[in-house]
C-alpha cells in the first residue's frame, strides 16, 4: 500500500476574483495542494470567502495568515504594485510563495525582486503564468519544435477586452493596471515561449487614456533571430483572443489560447500545404496544472518550472514596448 503523499498547504492573500473563481477551486481539485487559510484587509469579506469556499481559517489581514505555521505557502492574487512587498513579507515568513503576474510592476523592481529572493534559496518563488501549463501550449510547442510548420517564422497574437470603469484595478495607474501589464503580458510571455528565446529589438506603440492615464491600447513587434512576432492588447477593445503561429511549412492556429474554460475541449487547427486538420485538446483546468507544478517543486526540492529570470526577461520586454512608445524609435534589447 503506498503512503498518502504529503500536501502542500496554501494561504490565500486576498479574495480577488481571480482567487475565488479560478485558483481557490483550481487548489481544491489538485493533487498536491490544500487551501487551509484566506486572509482579507476586512474580515468580513475573507470570512465569506472562507465560508463560500469550505476554507476552514480566516483572517482579517494578510499579516494575520503569515503567521500561521499551518500555511506552507502562499497565493497572491493582490493589485500589481503589491505583488513586490507581500512576496518579501512572506518569504520573511517562510512561505513559500505563488504570485500573480505581473511579478513586479517595472523592470528595476522585477531586478529587486530577483536580488532579494536569492536571500531565501530554500523557499519557491513562482510567476502564476497559468496559460504555459494548458496541454493545449504544450502541444503546440511539441508541434513548434518537431517541425510540424517547418521552420517558426512569425507569431501573430491579439488578445483584448472592454474596461472603462475608473473603479476597475485595470484603470488605476497606481495599482501598475494598463493593457500591458495586464494583458500585453501575456502576448509577450508567449512570443518569448514559442521562439525559445529574447528578442534583439522591439518596436513598440501605445495609446494612455488622457484622464486616467494607463494605457489603453497597445502593439509592438518583437524581433527574434529566427523570426518576429507581432501583437496587439487593448482594454477598451471587443473581447478578443486569438494566436497564430506560422512557419515555413505550415501554420497553427489557437481558438482560446489564453482563458479556455476549464472543463471544455479547446481546439488547434494547423494547416500545411493545403491540408488542414482541428486538432481536439482533452478537457484541462491550467490554473490546477499550475498549482500541482508548483507545489510538486515545494514537496520535491526541486527548481521551479518556470523561473524568476523569466519574470524579470519578460518585464525587459514590455518596458522596451512603451520605451519604443515615447522615443519613436525601435530599442535594441540584445
Amino acid at each position: 500500500m503506498h503512503p498518502v503523499r504529503r500536501k502542500v498547504r496554501f494561504g490565500i492573500i486576498g479574495t480577488a476574483a481571480i482567487a475565488q473563481e479560478s485558483m481557490i477551486p483550481a487548489m481544491q481539485k489538485s493533487r498536491l495542494c490544500e487551501v487551509v487559510a484566506v486572509a482579507s484587509r476586512r474580515e468580513e469579506q475573507a470570512q465569506q470567502t472562507a465560508r463560500s469556499a469550505g476554507i476552514g481559517r480566516f483572517y482579517g489581514s494578510y499579516e494575520a495568515l503569515l503567521e500561521d505555521p499551518e500555511v506552507d505557502a502562499v497565493y497572491i492574487p493582490l493589485p500589481n504594485h503589491l505583488h513586490y512587498s507581500w512576496t518579501m513579507k512572506a518569504l520573511r515568513a517562510g512561505k513559500h510563495v505563488l504570485c500573480e503576474k505581473p511579478l513586479a510592476v517595472t523592470l528595476d523592481e522585477a531586478l529587486l525582486f530577483l536580488e532579494e529572493t536569492r536571500e531565501f534559496p530554500d523557499l519557491k518563488v513562482m510567476e502564476a503564468f497559468m496559460y504555459r501549463f494548458h496541454p493545449q501550449w504544450q502541444k503546440v510547442r511539441e508541434m513548434v519544435r518537431n517541425g510540424s510548420i517547418g521552420t517558426l517564422k512569425a507569431v501573430l497574437s491579439v488578445f483584448t477586452f472592454f474596461d472603462d470603469d475608473p473603479a476597475s484595478i485595470v484603470n488605476h495607474r497606481e495599482y501598475g493596471g494598463g493593457a500591458l501589464r495586464d494583458i500585453g503580458c501575456y502576448n509577450i510571455s508567449l512570443s518569448r515561449f514559442l521562439f525559445d528565446d529574447e528578442p534583439s529589438a522591439v518596436s513598440g506603440s501605445v495609446e494612455y487614456d488622457p484622464g486616467l492615464g494607463v494605457d489603453t491600447l497597445a502593439a509592438g513587434v518583437l524581433t527574434f533571430d529566427a523570426g518576429t512576432s507581432a501583437f496587439t492588447c487593448s482594454i477598451r477593445l471587443e473581447d478578443t483572443q486569438y494566436v497564430q503561429i506560422i512557419g515555413t511549412e505550415g501554420s497553427i492556429g489557437i481558438e482560446r489560447p489564453f482563458n479556455p474554460v476549464a472543463g471544455e475541449e479547446t481546439f488547434l487547427t494547423w494547416s500545411s500545404r493545403g491540408t488542414t486538420e482541428r486538432i481536439v485538446i482533452e478537457p484541462a483546468d491550467h490554473y490546477q496544472l499550475l498549482a500541482d507544478a508548483f507545489a510538486e517543486a515545494v514537496l520535491e526540492k526541486t527548481p521551479v518550472p518556470v523561473s524568476l529570470e523569466d519574470a524579470v526577461d519578460n518585464m525587459r520586454v514590455l518596458e522596451a514596448v512603451t520605451g519604443s512608445a515615447a522615443t519613436g524609435t525601435t530599442v535594441r534589447t540584445k
